[in-house]
Parts: C-alpha cells; structure tokens; sequence
C-alpha cells in the first residue's frame, strides 16, 4: 500500500503542488464544486414513506406541500416496518437498493418539521424520503 501513496503523493509533486495542498483542493471541489454540492458522506440518517401505489404516494406528497410534518405523515402512508415516523437509522453507503441510495446521499440535510424531501421508485414501491444527518 505505501508504493501507492508515494506514486500519489509523486504524481501531485510532478504538478508542482504538495500533497497536503492537494486533498485540500479536492475536498474543497467537492464541497462546493461550484454548485453547491453536498459534502461526501458515508453514513447518512434516512427516513422515508413507503407506499405500494402511487395515488397513495401523491396523498402523502399533497401533506407535506401543505407543511405537515414527515415523521406524521410517515406513520398515516407509509406501508413498512419503519411507521414509526419513517426512520430507517443510520445508513452506510452501499447498504441499500441502488436507486434509493442514489438519491438518498445526494439530499440536504432537513428536519421533519421542514423537510426536504425527494421521490423514487424501487422495486420495493414508491418512496418518499429525507435526510436528517450526514457523517
């Protein structure tokens, strides 16, 4: 392993930067990017409302454009083990469906009470999900 890190550390060398400067480079493009995007996480806190059809999904969706919160709305739609207000814990990157993470490691981090919520669609339904912490 310490044969790669040298060839790193010599290939960031040859660009006439020192190592330490580069990580710092790299951290700050993937902080901001320009964009604004989201630091780069692999753990993430997720809830999420789980409905089977899709009118039920849009029924929960009409909720939370009207401010309610999600944790509420979780336990009234969601059709999963995690009706007790949606949440799904603490999740590392790669432990769940693909689509689902996908989304899931590109949202803001919001509260229940103002969430920032996201849709997809696995195999499992449709979800409904938002992110209360990132580590």
């Amino acid at each position: 392993m310490a044969p790669e890190k040298k060839k790193a550390g010599a290939k960031d060398t040859s660009k006439g930067s020192k190592s330490k400067d580069k990580k710092t480079t790299d951290a700050d493009k993937s902080k901001d990017g320009g964009k604004g995007k989201l630091k780069p996480a692999n753990v993430i806190h997720v809830r999420h409302i789980l409905c089977e059809k899709y009118s039920k999904k849009e029924e929960a969706l009409n909720k939370l454009r009207e401010g309610a919160k999600f944790d509420d709305v979780a336990r009234e739609f969601s059709e999963d083990k995690a009706r007790q207000g949606g949440n799904l814990g603490l999740k590392m990157r790669g432990s769940l469906i693909k689509e689902f993470e996908d989304v899931a490691f590109g949202l803001e981090v919001s509260t229940t009470s103002a969430p920032k919520w996201a849709e997809v669609k696995t195999t499992e339904g449709y979800h409904i999900l938002m992110v209360e912490g990132r580590q």
